[in-house]
């Protein structure tokens, strides 16, 4: 049974009760960190979003940022961890789950949320059918006879787009080519109608035709469902596809959060103008050339002092502004928050004069 409070030591000091959010899911100062052999890594530090049903969320960021870990994180995968500290609130549809018992959060799984894995010839197993695995995602919740869980999965997997499913059912991980197997994996983690769906990287490896029958396939299974959907990636252009917003992590935080529109045509932060010209587009004119972001993302052990992207950002110290000292902040005022020491009207001409024109 949950109780609703933060395991913080000041969720226990008098005072009026947490609030309750109104948002289907809100994330509050989520800190995953992990103590290593080699120090404190600090996956994820201070995360903060709220999603509604029927909405997606798009989280972008190189490898390394915390996108995956976040995910994990919200579905309670990190407590079989001895040395994961995780920290903050975690809302789903009026729960708080970092402080509820790890059963009843085990139980959400599947059922209440579910998600799609990066590789889903290593999260599936090798030696059960997929239609076994469906069946079993399914009865675990459900129960009933196994013939029935049967007709069930059989019918997710033709609503996925399995071509001769009642065969295909009985077909093993490897049978299935990649854009096949990420349409089981897609299958089993809706068998539950789960009112949460994360997808990790769905589309990482896969041909760009498959790819957009997957991100199709997305969007119309939660226009069916009313799911909340966050989406997982380095690539902005499947967020800017899918998502209502965008929230764009760096060393472990939020670096800029606001609309799909605003993100992808009206970014403020240097990182999102770095990922933005090291992708190919379609909606404008050809270039020669992508734009790589000079320099690879920090440890999550040692970040950098000052702001975490400074060793990369061709605009740090611009106008002597302390980038290597001070710790930017993340506004809470603004529907489209930027951690970014550059003053707001100086980050809009930048982009509007220089970065633009190169994408």
């Amino acid at each position: 049974m949950t109780t609703g409070l933060s395991t913080s030591a000041e969720a226990y000091t008098a005072g009026p009760p947490p609030r309750v959010p109104a948002a289907f899911l809100e994330v509050r100062d989520l800190r995953v960190h992990f103590q290593t052999d080699d120090g404190l890594v600090k996956a994820v530090d201070g995360l903060t979003f709220n999603l509604e049903r029927g909405k997606t969320l798009g989280i972008v960021g190189e490898s390394g940022s915390g996108k995956s870990v976040t995910s994990l994180g919200i579905l309670g995968l990190h407590r079989t961890r001895s040395n994961a500290r995780v920290s903050g609130e975690i809302w789903l549809d009026g729960e708080e789950l970092i402080s509820a018992d790890p059963e009843h959060v085990r139980k959400l799984r599947g059922r209440k949320m579910a998600m799609i894995f990066q590789d889903p010839l290593t999260a599936m197993h090798p030696y059960f059918t997929i239609g076994a695995q469906i069946i079993e995602a399914y009865r675990t919740h459900h129960g009933g006879s196994k013939s029935a869980a049967r007709r069930h999965a059989i019918d997710m997997l033709n609503r996925v787009g399995i071509p001769q499913a009642a065969k295909r059912v009985d077909d093993y991980p490897h049978q299935f080519s990649g854009g096949m197997r990420q349409r089981a994996m897609i299958a089993m983690a809706l068998v539950n109608n789960p009112e949460l769906l994360i997808a990790d990287e769905p589309t990482t490896a896969l041909d760009v035709t498959v790819q957009a029958q997957i991100l199709d396939l997305i969007r119309d299974l939660q226009d069916e469902f009313g799911s909340a959907v966050i989406v997982i990636t380095h690539d902005l252009g499947v967020v800017a596809e899918l998502s209502n917003d965008i929230l764009v992590m760096y060393g472990g935080k939020c670096v800029e959060y606001g609309s799909a529109p605003d993100v992808f045509y009206r970014p403020e932060h240097p990182y999102a103008w770095g990922l933005l010209g090291s992708m190919p587009r379609i909606d404008q004119e050809v270039r020669d050339r992508l734009i790589p972001i000079k320099g690879a993302p920090p440890s999550l052990i040692h970040l950098p002092s000052g702001c975490a992207f400074h060793p990369r950002c061709q605009y740090a110290e611009h106008n002597g502004i302390p980038c290597r000292t001070v710790v930017p902040d993340l506004p809470k005022d603004t529907d489209h928050p930027v951690r970014c020491l550059l003053p707001v009207p100086e980050r809009r001409r930048i982009f509007s004069q220089e970065i633009a024109p190169k994408l």
